[in-house]
């Protein structure tokens, strides 16, 4: 891979108090410059244009609707669709690093001791309604943010700002609780809402944001669309007039809309990785990875679930799976066999580490023989990503050899959801985790499978906890002090294994070569601010 999350040799606190130089040199006055590096857009397409086409329609196919009131959940392909081109963040990573480039926040300090951080914003923005963005509205979101009934993944980031200064209205000063060092995390993550309306966007009625195009209409599991925002900030953008978003469940019947013209691309992760490397190979397709936009597949356990309460099922589990076939036929190489959750490019990445449960059926019906007589395991998963079923075919394949029982429980993706976010599942689980590619800590004090407080597994630890907790509270991400902190959380995780990771998984997206100048976050949010249809 290209990309690289560790800013090795630098002190992050010290990075992230010139950045507020940094940023302003970033800026610039130019409308060019601001496009390119204010939004953090890196294109995507192989195809570019030194003479971008204004006008016309880019079509999308999505594998599911949006849940309005789970907006802030990261869970579906059009709630992060419509987070990319309604919505934008106070600062963005570029997708080969996590240091923060200016959005709505144009610069930024963070004081010595790490618990102020001002945010200066732009005062050119608007959002869709006309109204002006001011410091009132990144309060209201961030508050929005930290509240439980939102379910965001962030929200214990969020909840570490304790004091809020909004009276200057194009300054927004935060006071934090204690040193939290992915507090950019969240303001990468954290969408900026329009206060007056947002009771209407938890309830599906309207999107109102300050972003590059503006919602126009929905038809439940059917088509969102998107006009382009004649007022932008960035003078000029964005090029193309619209975007339609088409809701399509099937991935064939995804794939035949692409090669038949009905949709100019495929979401991430909406294609099998089979047929991603088949459209690569047509004349007029391309099939992109998305480097530094990393995802992983790993499979849950409820600790507390008859079959799983004693670790060493779980390590005949690990033991069991075929990691490389699985990133060989199901993947199709796009990525690699891991144990841990970050991926090569995070300064939490341990080679060594990583290779401690490769496939010992051996070892794995040796444990199960120690265990005794196992019930039949649920496997939950979704088919809304249309790998999943080919893993769990695997997985339940090589736990048979093993001796374990397992029964294939495919579900709604809603239900997924619900499941996942409220510890719900009845045995084993397999879907895949973000935010490996950001800062290390936010997996383990965030994130609804590894939260050392509250997660998917019911599993709790004083050790991991505690662990978790100094991680997070380390300002340089990359530091010695903060990689002991990762190799420590590594072995709790291994050596209690309620989660088992299967491998790292670089997203892949299938377009027309039309479309050009392509971009997307680190989370997989189109960035179509510079897109064009050749």
């Amino acid at each position: 891979m290209n990309s690289t999350l560790s800013t090795a040799g630098l002190d992050r606190r010290a990075l992230l108090r010139g950045s507020a130089i940094a940023a302003l040199a970033i800026l610039g006055t130019g409308s060019l410059a601001a496009c390119s590096s204010a939004v953090g857009e890196q294109a995507s397409s192989a195809g570019e244009s030194a003479n971008p086409v204004r006008g016309g329609t880019l079509t999308l196919a999505l594998r599911d609707d949006v849940s309005p009131s789970a907006l802030l959940t990261n869970t579906t392909t059009a709630g992060a669709t419509i987070m990319g081109l309604v919505y934008e963040t106070l600062t963005r990573y570029p997708l080969d690093s996590v240091v923060p480039q200016p959005v709505l926040a144009k610069s930024w300090n963070l004081s010595d001791d790490g618990l102020t951080v001002t945010l200066n914003l732009r005062d050119d923005v608007t959002f869709h309604s006309g109204r002006p963005f001011t410091s009132a509205d990144a309060e209201f979101s961030l508050r929005t943010y930290s509240d439980p009934k939102h379910s965001a993944q962030l929200r214990s980031t969020a909840t570490t700002i304790t004091g809020f200064d909004s009276s200057d209205p194009h300054t927004l000063v935060l006071t934090l609780a204690h040193r939290t060092g992915n507090i950019f995390d969240l303001f990468e993550l954290a969408p900026i809402f329009d206060s007056e309306t947002f009771d209407k966007t938890v309830a599906g009625e309207s999107f109102i944001g300050t972003g590059p195009f503006v919602f126009s209409s929905r038809t439940p599991n059917s088509q969102i669309t998107f006009d382009r925002n004649p007022d932008y900030w960035i003078a000029e953008r964005p090029y193309l007039d619209r975007v339609e978003a088409r809701i399509i469940p099937d991935s064939q019947a995804r794939l035949a809309s692409l090669k038949s013209g009905q949709v100019t691309l495929v979401m991430p992760a909406s294609l099998t990785f089979r047929d991603s490397q088949t459209v690569s190979k047509t004349n007029g397709f391309e099939t992109t990875s998305l480097d530094g936009a990393e995802m992983q597949t790993y499979l849950g356990a409820n600790v507390a679930a008859d079959g799983l309460t004693d670790v060493r099922t779980r390590k005949a589990v690990a033991y069991s799976i075929d990691r490389d076939r699985i990133m060989s036929e199901v993947y199709r190489d796009s990525g690699y066999a891991v144990n841990l959750p970050w991926p090569k490019s995070s300064p939490a990445y341990d080679a060594a580490k990583n290779a401690v449960y490769t496939r010992d059926v051996a070892k794995a019906r040796a444990l199960v023989s120690e265990v005794g007589a196992l019930p039949t395991i649920p496997l939950t998963y979704t088919g809304v990503s249309p790998d999943y079923e080919a893993v769990a075919q695997i997985v339940q394949a090589n736990l048979a050899e093993a001796g374990i029982t397992v029964e294939l429980d495919p579900v709604e993706s809603s239900v997924f959801a619900k499941q996942l976010i409220g510890a719900e599942f009845k045995g084993l689980w397999l879907t895949s985790h973000g935010f490996a590619q950001f800062v290390p800590s936010t997996l383990t004090v965030s994130a609804y499978p590894f939260n050392a407080a509250h997660n998917a597994s019911k599993f709790s630890s004083p050790a991991y906890s505690a662990a978790a907790e100094a991680a997070w509270q380390v300002s340089d991400g990359s530091s010695d002090e903060a990689k002991k902190l990762y190799a420590d959380l590594g072995t709790q995780m291994l050596d209690e294994l309620f989660l088992i990771e299967i491998g790292v998984v670089v997203p892949q997206v299938s377009a027309a070569a039309t479309a050009r100048d392509l971009a997307w976050t680190k989370n997989s949010q189109p960035q179509f601010t510079n897109t064009f249809l050749a």
